[in-house]
């Protein structure tokens, strides 16, 4: 702030107390993190974005984008300035219409100082344009947008917007979108839920999809190349929009063949989870180096290699079991992803027993029998794993151990309330994994701390007390392979974790 001189004189004095900026009179800058402890960089202070509207140039030869981001929301402070995570180049930003000044700082923050600071409680509209290379930027030495043959992708968990839109980006702050993306003709342009409208002209389409339903930044998605693109409409009444590259090789009608069953699963899932909460449907798979899939709202991005060895229904069931657990209902914080990735991986263990493949108890069995107790599988807590283990293979196998061990203790009728009633109770908002354990005590009527405690947090494994009364006690210590479940080896290849730029 620049200092001014106060001439003497009470009139003076007042006259010039009303020209300070009021950022000297209580207001303040907003966080550079929304106080994530697992990311304390991640998602920012002081305001709450509502809408996010992206208007977008992509050219698929060069990975240039142009965009400018409209961005409604409203202060929770009174602020004299704020940031945005963001790390394409910045050529403009306007807040309710004024100028702004902004700079950059740390490795992804956008800092803006409105002309005018903003009181707690107004509702804001800020602009952004910019423009760059996203393939050409990195942050903690990885990147989110995956460069493919034809064009660019940007999904990855837990960030992925910076390299494509600014944004608060963070699961506590979802928002709805409005993605138009202007691509050369003979391209498309894929992102979440609907797609309101294409239209051409010289040489160009615009493709223009909305998502109506409050949105994690992580979950929005883009993808730009040259695909096909198949529809249809679930029993449910939902409709599909799948999409594949033409260039998936001999990974193509594997992935055609799973992913065109999006319809029938998630009609299926919601016997288990309640009706499906989207309006939108779908997924899609470019031609991307990367391991893992993702669950993009309404559209789940898939990578070729989840099909490298045949179709893989399971990896679907993982993915749109998460439009209930992880989209619908959000973690309230990173360390609570067990109540993402538990879930869905308990998914497919009912969609094993549903095709006959072996039950979940089975599978329960298989996973303990394959962990001795001197394993470092044992050592990572489900409930609290860390950021460095976020996605461990114990997040989520272990972690649906923790359901099984729930579903014997409190018996079928009240598991199966608590899997379809959470999603209900917590609907577009976020949740913890002490939320979902109340919650099951409420349903349930009995107290679960010590089983919640022993499966998710406990550096150890269970002991054969704990896991008798999980009814896996069976288990031998080491697996046999004449035990393994049929669908395990479809199960095990979902376990690519959601790694940066792999």
């Amino acid at each position: 702030m620049h200092r001014r001189l106060i001439a003497p004189g009470a009139l003076a004095t007042a006259s010039l107390m009303l020209a300070i900026p009021a950022s000297a009179a209580g207001f303040s800058p907003g966080a550079p993190g929304i106080g994530d402890p697992y990311y304390p960089a991640y998602g920012n202070g002081g305001y709450d974005v509502s809408h996010y509207d992206l208007r977008l140039k992509y050219q698929p030869a060069t990975d240039e984008l142009e965009g400018t981001a409209t961005l409604l929301a409203r202060t929770t402070q009174d602020l004299s300035r704020f940031d945005l995570d963001f790390l394409l180049d910045v050529s403009e930003v306007r807040v309710n219409g004024a100028k702004a000044s902004f700079t950059t700082s740390g490795e992804h923050e956008l800092e803006i100082t409105p002309k005018s600071p903003l009181a707690k409680g107004t509702s804001v509209t800020v602009v952004v344009r910019y423009s760059g290379v996203p393939s050409s930027k990195q942050a903690y030495g990885f990147t989110s947008w995956h460069r493919t043959p034809d064009g660019g992708v940007g999904a990855n968990e837990p960030e992925s917007a910076w390299w494509w839109f600014p944004s608060n980006d963070h699961p506590l702050d979802k928002a709805t979108y409005d993605v138009s993306v202007l691509v050369p003709d003979g391209s498309q342009a894929i992102s979440n839920g609907t797609l309101q409208s294409t239209s051409s002209r010289l040489g160009w389409t615009r493709y223009t999809w909305r998502s109506d339903k409050p949105q994690a930044t992580y979950l929005a998605t883009l993808a730009v190349g040259k695909f096909d693109i198949t529809t249809g409409t679930t029993d449910g009444g939902i409709p599909v929009v799948n999409a594949y590259s033409k260039d998936l090789g001999a990974n193509y009608g594997a992935a055609r063949a799973s992913v065109e069953r999006t319809g029938e699963i998630a009609d299926w899932l919601s016997g288990y989870f309640g009706p499906y909460p989207f309006n939108a449907l779908g997924g899609y798979v470019p031609n991307t180096t990367t391991g893992y899939a993702l669950e993009t709202q309404t559209r789940p991005f898939y990578s070729p290699r989840q099909f490298a060895n045949g179709s893989n229904t399971s990896v679907v069931v993982h993915e749109l079991a998460h439009q209930w657990y992880g989209d619908l209902v959000s973690v309230r914080g990173w360390k609570d992803i067990w109540v993402n990735e538990g879930f869905a991986r308990y998914a497919q263990w009912l969609w094993s027993e549903h095709e006959g493949e072996g039950t979940a108890q089975e599978l329960a069995d298989y996973v303990y029998a394959s962990h001795p107790a001197d394993d470092a599988f044992w050592t990572v807590k489900p409930g609290d794993p860390g950021p460095e283990n976020q996605f461990d293979i114990a997040v989520y196998d272990r972690g649906a151990l923790a359901l099984q061990a729930l579903r014997n203790e409190i018996g079928d009728e009240a598991f199966f309330a608590v899997l379809k009633g959470w999603p209900q109770k917590y609907a577009y908002g976020n949740a913890s994994v002490a939320d979902f354990q109340r919650y099951a005590e409420e349903v349930s009527g009995q107290p679960l701390a010590a089983l919640f405690d022993t499966w998710l947090f406990q550096p150890s494994k269970p002991g054969a007390p704990a896991a008798r009364d999980a009814s896996i006690a069976k288990a031998r210590e080491a697996a046999d392979a004449s035990v393994k479940p049929k669908s395990w080896k479809k199960i095990a290849a979902t376990n690519d974790v959601h790694g940066h730029g792999e």
